[in-house]
């Protein structure tokens, strides 16, 4: 990931810091510690980017994870039903799975996606 340095996508792939991309926002990295999964630093260690910018402020977040979570039903839809030939239950099923195994990384992509709209990297920081 080190060739994505400096832009935004390193950022949203990786939970790091949007301005020095340093540091992960997260106090656990791996999301599927799910009693820790939303736990955020404060502020960044190195460049003291303050990630809670306003109270509620992930709220906004909700509205990425909407079109995160219809993105991956869509793909799950056209793997099973298209692709595999499954029937009605079996596509329902396969896209219910799907989202309950990708819920952690979808909250905290949709999170990521939603700081990096406010925030760029910054060289100097």
């Amino acid at each position: 990931m080190q060739f994505l340095k400096g832009s935004k996508s390193n950022s949203i792939l990786t939970g790091s810091c949007p301005v020095c991309q340093k540091e992960s926002m997260y106090k656990e990295s791996n999301p599927y510690k799910l009693q820790n999964i939303l736990k955020m630093h404060e502020k960044c260690s190195n460049c003291g980017t303050k990630y809670k910018m306003e109270p509620s402020f992930f709220f906004g977040a909700m509205y990425v994870s909407y079109a995160l979570g219809v993105a991956v039903s869509v793909a799950a839809f056209i793997i099973s039903y298209v692709f595999l030939g499954g029937g009605l239950m079996t596509t329902f099923l396969a896209i219910t799975g799907t989202l309950i195994v990708l819920m952690p990384i979808i909250l905290r992509l949709s999170r990521n996606i939603w700081i990096n709209m406010f925030l760029s990297y910054d060289k100097s920081a």
